[in-house]
């Protein structure tokens, strides 16, 4: 009887950072199980890295055993046991993550060919690795502007995953799902994918550019398109507001007219609905990033601290220092 002796398509080796991201690691390990069980032999191994080689505690709790720590996988860099991808899982509070010895293996991989990865907020990782300069990349959108301050030479994007070359990333949540199936489409067909979506219960993959969030109109209840434009022209310029008169022109509308329409659909004038977009993003770089609240302030539009401080007061009942006070105390805690 002839063995017949089926090559391993991809190994791999999921390094897991404390507070990762559970949904997004179990939605891009289990369709890579899908997939050795639809073809009947492994093609797909894998296993699970830590700094130490302990357990690690994902966000929601959950302690997940890994396989080695990363004095072990320098070990197999040389080896068979060269993984063909290194991919990072992260989440929560991945800005405080700073270790010289993870960075520094990430490159060695990358460097020895070996692709490299990162889920939910692993391009922060990544990038503070230093493989993310000229690179297009995705992160989750809640980390989109403090990475965006702190990484000024990645290509990041809102989209679902971006694949350049041989880094991976995605935005977390089931956006890994479609990465991961993605990447089984690429080492085998159409069919496969087809059989691995029928097990998981999805009924395609999205495209990478396809939105992280619910589009305007579903997440804000709004049906008017000309507020919706308005709105997406406010988001996409929050270092260097426009002027209504600008916003009138790029709509065709009054300024009149558009007082009247957001005082309808938001319940608040465009320059209130504008200032709070504003303090939002300034919000997350506070929360996310080490920037000076100055720099903060300029980057959200403010002429000077002193007025992004009382604009922030008004609307969060605590000053800009008080909240990063705040964060530091909560994760302390």
């Amino acid at each position: 009887m002839n063995v017949v002796n089926h090559p391993i398509r991809r190994s791999f080796v999921f390094f897991l950072v404390p507070d990762f991201t559970m949904i997004a690691f179990a939605t891009a390990l289990d369709p890579l199980r899908s997939a050795n069980r639809m073809l009947g032999y492994e093609a797909y191994r894998w296993r699970l890295a830590s700094i130490d080689g302990k357990p690690v505690r994902a966000s929601n709790g959950v302690e997940c055993a890994v396989n080695t720590s990363l004095e072990d996988e320098r070990k197999k860099m040389s080896g068979p046991e060269r993984p063909n991808m290194a991919v990072v899982c992260s989440g929560i509070n991945v800005e405080r993550y700073q270790n010289k010895s993870a960075f520094a293996w990430l490159r060695e991989e990358y460097n020895r060919g070996v692709a490299v990865g990162g889920l939910c907020t692993g391009a922060h990782i990544l990038a503070a690795a230093g493989l993310l300069s000229n690179k297009r990349c995705a992160i989750h959108w809640e980390n989109l502007p403090g990475f965006s301050e702190a990484f000024p030479k990645a290509n990041v994007f809102a989209d679902l995953f971006e694949i350049d070359q041989n880094i991976y990333t995605c935005a977390g949540g089931t956006a890994a799902l479609d990465m991961m199936l993605k990447l089984i489409g690429d080492d085998f067909d159409e069919s496969l994918v087809n059989r691995v979506c029928e097990q998981v219960l999805t009924d395609r993959v999205r495209s990478p550019t396809d939105r992280q969030r619910l589009p305007l109109r579903a997440r804000l209840g709004v049906q008017n398109s000309k507020v919706l434009t308005i709105i997406e022209l406010m988001e996409a310029n929050l270092s260097e507001p426009l002027s209504l008169i600008e916003i009138a022109d790029h709509v065709d509308l009054s300024r009149r007219q558009i007082e009247r329409l957001f005082r309808t659909e938001m319940g608040r004038s465009p320059a209130r609905y504008y200032l709070e977009i504003r303090l939002d993003r300034a919000r997350h770089l506070l929360i996310q990033s080490s920037l000076p609240v100055v720099e903060v302030a300029v980057a959200c539009g403010f002429v000077s601290a002193s007025h992004f401080s009382k604009c922030y007061r008004e609307l969060y009942a605590r000053s800009p220092q008080q909240e990063r006070v705040d964060r530091k105390q909560l994760l302390v805690a």
